[in-house]
Parts: C-alpha cells; sequence; structure tokens
C-alpha cells in the first residue's frame, strides 16, 4: 500500500475481495465525516464510479 491511500484502504480493499465487506459499506466509509475512503478509492476497490 502507498502513502497516497488512506489508513482504511488496504483493509477495506481486503475485506471487500474476501466478500466481507459490500459496495454499500464502502459507500458509508466514503460519506462518513471525517472521510475514512475517497471516492477515488472506492473506484480503485470496485472498478465502478462512485
Amino acid at each position: 500500500m502507498s502513502d497516497k491511500h488512506s489508513a482504511i484502504f488496504g483493509k477495506a480493499k481486503d475485506e471487500y475481495e474476501a466478500g466481507l465487506w459490500s459496495k454499500a459499506m464502502l459507500r458509508i466509509l466514503v460519506q462518513r465525516k471525517p472521510q475514512r475512503l475517497t471516492a477515488a478509492e472506492y473506484e480503485e476497490i470496485t472498478g465502478e464510479k462512485y
């Protein structure tokens, strides 16, 4: 993981790929204040536009 990613990126990516977290859960991380995951990171993890 590079420095350009948020602190939760690695965990979110691993959990999503393992089928433990859904796209809806990732969207919550983007919407949360303070933001935990960026829209660009959401797109990188899911391969879909946020």
